[in-house]
C-alpha cells in the first residue's frame, strides 16, 4: 500500500473514531433542579455541616454517571458552605434523580454562625447555588455548569 493510501485510510479511520466518540456525548446538559431535606448536623470532629439531597433531571436518552460535585453554597451573598465530593452514581436517561450531598461550612466567613442560627430557627435565606458537576458518558467526562438560586427555610 502506499503512502497516499494509507494516509486516506487514516483521516477516514480518525472521522469515523471522532464522530463515534462526540455521538456518545449527551446533546443536553444535566439540569440542577434544586435541594430538599436540608439539616444542619456536626461530622465526627464536631464541625457542623449541612446535609440534604440535590435533585437533578437528565434529559438525554443516554445514562451516565455522576462523577463529581464542586459546589459553592452563598447564603444572602455570603459564602457559607462548599461542597467537594467525588462520587459513582448512576443517572437514568429521561428521569429526575437525587445525590445526597455534605457540605462543609465555612465558620470563618463573618456571622456564619447567626445564619446558621437562623437557618434553624426556621429564617428564610436566599441560597445560591455555583460551581459545577462533572458527570461521565461512556467514558469521556464533561463538565456541566451549575448556577440556582432558591428561597430556603429550615425547621
Amino acid at each position: 500500500m502506499n503512502l497516499i493510501n494509507r494516509k486516506i485510510i487514516f483521516c477516514i479511520l480518525t472521522i469515523v473514531l471522532l464522530s463515534s466518540v462526540f455521538s456518545c456525548a449527551p446533546k443536553d446538559p444535566v439540569v440542577f433542579k434544586g435541594v430538599k431535606n436540608i439539616i444542619v448536623d456536626m461530622d465526627n470532629g464536631g464541625k457542623p455541616v449541612l446535609k440534604g439531597d440535590v435533585y437533578f433531571y437528565n434529559p438525554n436518552k443516554l445514562k451516565m454517571k455522576l462523577k463529581t460535585v464542586d459546589v459553592i453554597l452563598l447564603v444572602d451573598g455570603t459564602k457559607s458552605a462548599e461542597v467537594k465530593q467525588d462520587l459513582n452514581v448512576l443517572i437514568p436517561a429521561q428521569s429526575d434523580f437525587s445525590v445526597p450531598i455534605t457540605a462543609q461550612l465555612a465558620l470563618k466567613e463573618g456571622g456564619l454562625l447567626n445564619t446558621v442560627l437562623g437557618l434553624i430557627g426556621g429564617k428564610k435565606y436566599e441560597v445560591t447555588f455555583t460551581g459545577y458537576i462533572r458527570v461521565g458518558v461512556h467514558g469521556i467526562k464533561i463538565k456541566v455548569p451549575v448556577s440556582q438560586k432558591q428561597e430556603i427555610k429550615l425547621r
